[in-house]
């Protein structure tokens, strides 16, 4: 999880002026499609590997989607090559990562399998902070290879450009071939009841004769829905907070783009950090408060935090008039909404007009969002966030029990990618249009609800062997 969550986010930031200098025909739209290729890749592929990882060895499907991804880096440094529309080499290649990505399913049904009930919790937090850890690397990493440059070096003979677009992607390629030499010599099939008995492995071929048999009950199918629920709430709430963090500092602190992405890049590093660490304190608190505790403990600090967010006052944000290209987020495609995170350190800023665009109206009206209100609500969401992340789908795993868990892992993890394109288009539109008051007050109601129904099926978020009498909770 480490090596792969360093193989995507090492890339994230350079994607939009690498799309810029290889096809003068791209535009912010397409930029939409490429950064959402990737959770559209991940979203399809997720059910498959799940399936598959259900009746074979899982290091088939491990090792297959980790190839394809290195394959994907590899096209993703050629796609200057073509004459013409690199754009879609460009849209290919993030899509196939993220098909790669659908492995997730995979790591986290082997962990739920491997792992009895006393051992998931803690198991499921360490995956996480791992992955939160290659998230937080990554972009230091991209930031190391900036140095390289725009020109760096070619190689001829294979017409191959080391730059500081490509060379985090070469990296990431090398990482994915580490991960399969570290799948093919030290991964091992294991699978276990929820008591930590050996269990019968269809996913290997040799069995023992003293593995217990796994138990047929049914699980409880409401108890999945809702799960699935709460976790595309979960992701949804997070994606659309990262997306409008920019934006919102932007117009707020009349920051320029360059200020933005230092000082917002600074912030959300924190928020990384800050979750390693609640990743790691969750481990001893589910001992004592347990799962769906800390779960809906998470959901009440995460309203907090957008309610805190909501702007009161009589004091105004700095109003743009100038009549230019607003650097907020338009109203118009998806792929604007992120752009700012992705223009160029090398653009003439001198003359960059900076506050709350005059084009949206209610920058007259609303008061701001003082800096102190944004970092205690970012302080607030970054602990609310990881705990609800890991406690949804450490219980998800434990209801679905001991039975091969791949392709409900696979709708999960679909669910999360669905989240992350649906968030950033609905608090583009509603931000654009009615403000924060009105975006920031309409997730709360979101947080609500969610809270609403965890509430009504709160009772039945139990493990399987709990819920048929074989284990006291």
């Amino acid at each position: 999880m480490f090596l792969s969550s360093v193989g995507f986010s090492i890339v994230i930031m350079s994607i939009w002026p690498y799309l810029q200098k290889i096809d003068q025909t791209a535009d912010a739209s397409f930029l939409g499609w490429v950064i959402a290729s990737y959770s559209l890749g991940q979203m399809v592929a997720s059910p498959i590997f799940g399936l598959w990882s259900n009746y074979r060895p899982r290091k088939e499907p491990l090792i297959v989607s980790i190839f394809i991804s290195v394959a994907a880096n590899c096209l993703y440094a050629y796609v200057h090559v073509p004459a013409s529309h690199n754009k879609y080499y460009m849209l290919a290649a993030r899509g196939l990562v993220g098909f790669g990505a659908g492995n997730v399913a995979v790591i986290r049904s082997y962990i739920a399998g491997a792992t009895s009930l006393q051992e998931r919790t803690s198991s499921m937090a360490n995956t996480s902070a791992c992955q939160a850890l290659g998230f937080i690397l990554g972009p230091v990493f991209q930031t190391c290879f900036a140095l390289i440059g725009e020109k760096g070096v070619t190689w001829d003979v294979i017409k191959l450009q080391i730059n500081m677009y490509t060379a985090p992607v070469l990296l990431g390629a090398f990482l994915g071939i580490l991960n399969i030499i570290l799948i093919l010599t030290i991964l091992r099939e294991h699978r276990v009841d929820d008591s930590g008995r050996q269990c019968k492995n269809i996913n290997f071929e040799e069995a023992s004769t003293d593995e217990v048999q796994v138990p047929q009950e049914n699980i409880d199918q409401v108890a999945v829905v809702a799960t699935n629920i709460l976790f595309f709430v979960i992701l949804f709430i997070f994606a659309l907070f990262e997306t409008i963090v920019t934006p919102l500092t932007m117009d707020m602190y009349a920051w320029t783009r360059e200020q933005a992405v230092l000082y917002d890049g600074i912030i959300l590093a924190a928020l990384g950090v800050e979750a390693v660490i609640i990743f790691m304190g969750i481990k001893l608190l589910s001992k004592k408060i347990g799962e769906r505790a800390l779960l809906l403990g998470g959901l009440i600090i995460i309203w907090v935090g957008f309610f805190v967010l909501l702007p009161w006052g009589n004091q105004f944000p700095k109003i743009q008039w100038e009549d230019l290209h607003n650097n907020s987020i338009p109203n118009t495609t998806f792929g604007e909404i992120i752009i700012t995170l992705w223009k160029s350190p090398r653009e003439d800023h001198s003359e960059e007009p900076t506050g709350c665009p005059v084009e949206q109206a209610w920058c007259l009206y609303t008061p701001m969002i003082h800096l102190a209100q944004f970092l205690i609500s970012a302080v607030l969401i970054g602990i609310g966030y990881p705990s609800c992340n890991v406690m949804s789908y450490t219980l998800y795993s434990k209801i679905l029990g001991p039975n091969p868990q791949g392709v409900y892992m696979g709708w999960l993890t679909a669910s999360g990618s669905a989240a992350r394109i649906l968030g950033p288009v609905f608090i583009s539109q509603v931000y654009t249009a009615w403000g924060p008051r009105w975006a920031f007050s309409l997730v709360c109601g979101m947080v609500v609800l969610t809270v609403t129904l965890l509430g009504v099926v709160y009772r039945r978020l139990i493990a399987f062997s709990v819920r048929h009498g074989r284990i006291q909770e």
